[in-house]
């Protein structure tokens, strides 16, 4: 999935700059995955375990209140795995059409 492509660019005089992008809040499924964080754990490695593509992080970061800089999860977390990746997927693109 190339989720940058759609998004719109703003320029000035000297440089162009993407927008960011918005994320969106994955409702809750009764088949959705809980684990307990491990030492070493991130989102994007997370993201390969359960979906097979790291660049589907953003779906687990946001999916735990993601509010921090880094992919690293604090160790004892419980952390929710959306079970649907194509929900998300398409949430994201309608937040983030025309944009």
């Amino acid at each position: 999935m190339k989720r940058y492509s759609q998004l719109g660019t703003l320029t000035s005089e000297e440089k162009v700059y993407r927008q960011n992008p918005i994320y969106p809040r994955v409702p809750f499924s009764s088949d959705d995955f809980y684990i307990i964080s491990s030492v070493g754990d991130r989102y994007d490695t997370l993201a390969l375990r359960f979906y097979g593509d790291s660049k589907l992080w953003w779906i687990i970061a946001s999916s735990n209140n993601f509010n921090n800089a880094s992919l690293v999860v604090e160790p004892g977390v419980q952390i929710r795995i959306p079970a649907s990746k194509e929900q998300a997927i398409e949430l994201y693109n309608q937040l983030n059409k025309d944009r």
